[in-house]
């Protein structure tokens, strides 16, 4: 990989994109030079300020892949990110682009789901999306059905709207089991990165600094699939619970529908045998005038 300088990494932040492959390549990069991880993260905070409202929230996936993929290697960036962390949040949201709350919300849930950070910070990201402290949890003791709000505590959440479930379906495309690219790159890998009994073939320098090279790339390439799979099955988790509740919300439509159904029904019989009756009295008030005018 390309040695590192401060110069280096400003032209790479400059020539990133938002796709996943820009994003990872360059999270591989940063990894690699983890030992100037406070120089990274300062320039990186530097020049998500200057970045255009469009690129601003690749910036932050960029933090969340490295953050997320290195810790395998060392704290370094976990704890680097943290001071600024809240910060480029509060940026991204006030300065992105329309719409982007949503995906820091995203990335928030992951970072709550597996811990990244303490729980204060976490609540302070929380709050920089969502305005207010999450309510503290009380004990069954304090809580009273004829405490004020208690029903709207308790009720269920809104179902998720069927464009945001062909959104995350569709973001399931392109999840990391269904790149065979890189799975057959990984299937791929020689036998002597994998297997220390074949080491005793190494005989001379220069062949164990090629292997040591070949071990190097075969550790990230592994240690950034690994961390897409993790993603994925967090996407996938969150998905069943989004249709579990998206299909609750159907079957209670179902059983509503069917009540007011027979409602109705029950209705139109009832103003029929009206009509029908009113029917026979106009008929039989109009045979009693015609007798009467005889």
């Amino acid at each position: 990989m390309s040695a590192f300088s401060e110069a280096a990494l400003e032209k790479k932040l400059s020539e990133l994109s938002n796709s996943q492959q820009s994003v990872q390549t360059l999270s591989l990069w940063l990894i690699h030079h983890r030992k100037h991880s406070k120089t990274i993260v300062t320039v990186w905070f530097n020049e998500l300020k200057k970045a255009q409202v469009s690129r601003k929230l690749t910036f932050l996936y960029l933090a969340n892949d490295v953050i997320q993929n290195s810790k395998r290697k060392g704290p370094e960036f976990t704890q680097d990110f943290a001071p600024v962390i809240v910060e480029a949040f509060k940026h991204v949201n006030r300065e992105g682009e329309e719409g982007c709350k949503k995906q820091l919300g995203r990335v928030l849930s992951i970072w709550q789901e597996r811990a990244v950070y303490e729980n204060n910070l976490l609540e302070q990201l929380s709050e920089v999306l969502y305005g207010e402290k999450k309510p503290k949890k009380r004990s069954y003791e304090e809580i009273h059905p004829d405490d004020e709000g208690f029903a709207s505590r308790s009720s269920p959440a809104d179902p998720p709207q069927t464009a945001e479930l062909i959104r995350a379906l569709q973001e399931l495309e392109n999840a990391a089991s269904s790149d065979s690219v890189l799975r057959q790159r990984i299937s791929s890998l020689p036998a002597e990165v994998q297997d220390t009994s074949l080491l005793h073939r190494i005989t001379d320098k220069e062949s164990g600094e090629r292997l040591s090279r070949m071990v190097e790339e075969a550790c990230m390439l592994l240690a950034d699939y690994s961390g897409r799979l993790a993603a994925e099955i967090d996407d996938r988790r969150q998905l069943t619970r989004t249709l579990t509740t998206f299909l609750q919300s159907q079957k209670d439509g179902l059983t509503q529908n069917e009540q007011k159904l027979e409602e109705y029904k029950r209705k139109l019989k009832m103003v029929s045998q009206v009509r029908k009756e009113l029917r026979l009295r106009l008929s039989n008030l109009s045979e009693g005038h015609h007798n009467s005018s005889k």
